[in-house]
């Protein structure tokens, strides 16, 4: 027996602690779906948000939370397949993205390939706020709703059926760590065999290892802190060696040492996923003259540093940035999770939180104290 309402967390605020809300029960109509959540990982932006750095102005109070996987418990009649066309009915596992995009826009429809840069997207955990009903809009809660005629732009995702929920729910965050590979790829700057340094030993660093790792990158190295339990975990999943920023407190000792271990000139790429701005002009110095450097951290505003663009013209270098990912982006990280789920521990990188306010908060207080590698709320158990 369903019950008559549904529990949901909501921030008033930056710096504001979750409040959980009971909801109505939704009517489901014919295009339109419910999904119960078995996990929702906790996000850098998540964090960035509630320290204030989101640069646009947000509905609050509203959901966070846009990394999950969950089950399709109700669903309308036209509500039949995925946006890759993959067959849905109660009980397809699934997974829905934060970015939508609109399908519509001059960037979807003129450049494609830019269609994260979407003018008018469907932004789930961000976007949408609390009052616009049935106020479920969002992954720090029970259930999340979607409707395609409320809402065309929205995607839904099948998930393989024997994928666990919490496996699912890092497809997100791994789509955009491939998409930013395949911009380096795209730009030539990223081939089989090339030696990768990624800065950051986060959530999006230690997937970014794994996405190198299946791209062909031959060397991976990873540049973070701390040890426990950041850095242990991207040995596991591939680094062959790592440079504890707590340790190596000096950037020009770090760029040495990077150096020293990849053998002088430097590396072939890196990647930026630490979300700190002092670490471009330090990961620029880690490249080889002609190397790639890939900004994909920055995803919000944490403040600007000083830098000299003499360096990235002096090292010939290609400088991309990567925001997010297109639709046709995500098919890609559940296929990548899929194949590669017994290859890398990816369980390892999830602490699990109950759901309710002071485990959404313990949640969120515990990444950005960087005890957690990717804090995940599990509102119900059982599903994962």
């Amino acid at each position: 027996m369903r019950n008559s309402t549904i529990r949901v967390a909501t921030f008033a605020g930056p710096g504001a602690e979750p409040l959980i809300r009971s909801v109505p029960w939704p009517q489901v109509p014919k295009n339109a779906a419910l999904i119960q959540i078995g996990a929702c990982g906790v996000c850098g932006t998540d964090l960035h948000i509630l320290k204030g750095h989101w640069p646009k102005p947000l509905p609050w109070p509203f959901t966070l939370g846009h990394e999950l996987g969950g089950v399709i418990v109700e669903k309308g009649d036209e509500f039949t397949e995925d946006f890759m066309g993959k067959k849905l009915g109660v009980g397809s596992k699934v997974m829905i993205p934060p970015l939508m995009p609109c399908g519509h826009c001059y960037y979807c429809v003129h450049y494609p390939q830019q269609a994260n840069k979407c003018l008018t997207p469907v932004y789930y955990g961000r976007y949408l706020g609390f009052d616009k009903a049935p106020h479920l809009w969002g992954g720090f809660a029970e259930y999340v709703y979607v409707d395609l005629d409320m809402l065309p732009g929205t995607k839904v995702y099948k998930l393989p059926d024997d994928m666990p929920l919490r496996l699912g729910a890092l497809s997100e965050p791994l789509t955009s760590c491939i998409r930013a590979f395949n911009r380096a790829v795209r730009a030539g700057g990223f081939t089989w065999g090339n030696t990768v340094v990624i800065q950051g030993s986060g959530p999006i660093g230690i997937l970014a290892i794994a996405a190198a790792r299946e791209m062909g990158a031959g060397r991976v190295i990873c540049v973070g802190a701390p040890e426990q339990p950041r850095l242990e975990l991207a040995r596991k999943f591939g680094a062959e060696a790592t440079v504890n920023i707590e340790e190596v407190k000096d950037p020009q000792q770090r760029t040495a040492r990077v150096r020293d271990i990849v053998g002088g000139f430097g590396a072939d790429l890196v990647m930026d996923c630490s979300g700190h701005p002092s670490a471009g002009p330090e990961g620029v110095e880690m490249l080889r003259d002609g190397g790639t450097y890939v900004e994909m951290g920055q995803f919000t505003d944490a403040g600007a540093i000083a830098t000299s663009w003499h360096r990235i013209c002096a090292k010939d270098l290609n400088v991309l940035g990567s925001w997010a990912f297109t639709a046709n982006d995500l098919p890609l990280g559940v296929d990548m999770l899929d194949r590669a789920r017994d290859k890398y521990p990816w369980l390892d990188m999830q602490t699990l939180y109950p759901f309710d306010a002071d485990g959404v908060s313990r949640a969120v207080k515990d990444a950005m104290a960087m005890k957690t590698v990717k804090s995940t709320v599990v509102p119900w158990p059982e599903l994962v």
